[in-house]
């Protein structure tokens, strides 16, 4: 029974993101260049949802784990399945206001 509402909702426990980034994760923040200039991760590399799909060939090349951010975690959950359509290792990792405390 548990396999079933597993399968049905999926594993919800929450990714090491510290063992993540202390093994290179790179962190992509998803807002636009505008929302990115108001603030952000220290860390981070800014690419907006929109633009994602052109870049992905040059983040495959990195070989890298790969967490998205943006400002709630709608969006950083759309690039994280694209990414992972895509067949790269990415996790969501909502507000980026809320994934800082990761990173210090």
């Amino acid at each position: 029974m548990f396999r079933f509402f597993k399968s049905l909702f999926g594993n919800r426990t929450r990714p090491d993101y510290v063992a993540l980034l202390a093994a290179g994760a790179i962190v992509i923040d998803v807002r636009t260049p505008e929302e990115y200039r108001m603030g952000h991760i220290q860390q981070s590399v800014n690419i907006p949802l929109q633009t994602l799909s052109h870049k992905m060939g040059e983040l495959a090349k990195k070989k890298k784990v790969i967490i998205t951010v943006c400002r709630s975690g709608s969006r950083s959950g759309m690039a994280k399945n694209m990414l992972q359509r895509a067949g790269l290792e990415a996790y969501n990792g909502g507000a980026w206001t809320s994934f800082q405390q990761y990173t210090k």
